[in-house]
């Protein structure tokens, strides 16, 4: 059975928190232009895309927590094959360009507050992965963390 660390709980329950912050409505708005609204949901509808292929591809893997399950394995294929933690990036390119769709000045810091969180939240999930595979450190190497590394 996973041995749920404190720090697995408390990681999740501040990105839930963030998600349930995301949905309040605050009237902030920037003024963008009806194109610009059009590109930030277009960025939302690939961001969803992303999540929930990489949800797919994850399978029996998946799990709320940083830390892996014990049956798990390491993927590096799919969209895992360019980038190291894709549900995060779908959701950060979904979050934001939502908030550009609806011009949510409070929906983009909301975003960038979950940028932040996933950025700790991946250092701490790492270091569980390299426990778990050794391969991992090759792997973090090669492929880039929310997205393809530029060679």
């Amino acid at each position: 059975m996973m041995r749920i660390d404190l720090k697995d709980i408390l990681l999740v329950s501040i990105q839930f928190l963030f998600f349930g912050c995301y949905i309040i409505d605050v009237e902030w708005s920037l003024g963008f232009s009806h194109f610009f609204k059009m590109i930030g949901l277009a960025v939302a509808i690939i961001g969803l895309i992303i999540s929930l292929l990489a949800v797919l591809q994850l399978n029996k893997n998946l799990s709320p927590f940083p830390t892996p399950k014990e049956n798990a394995i390491l993927l590096e294929n799919g969209l895992y094959k360019f980038v190291r933690h894709p549900i995060y990036s779908g959701l950060l390119l979904l979050f934001y360009g939502y908030g550009i769709y609806v011009d949510s000045i409070y929906k983009l810091l909301i975003s960038s507050l979950l940028l932040l969180l996933f950025y700790f939240k991946t250092n701490y999930e790492e270091l569980q992965l390299v426990k778990k595979f050794p391969d991992y450190s090759n792997y973090k190497q090669k492929v880039g963390r929310f997205s393809p590394k530029i060679k």
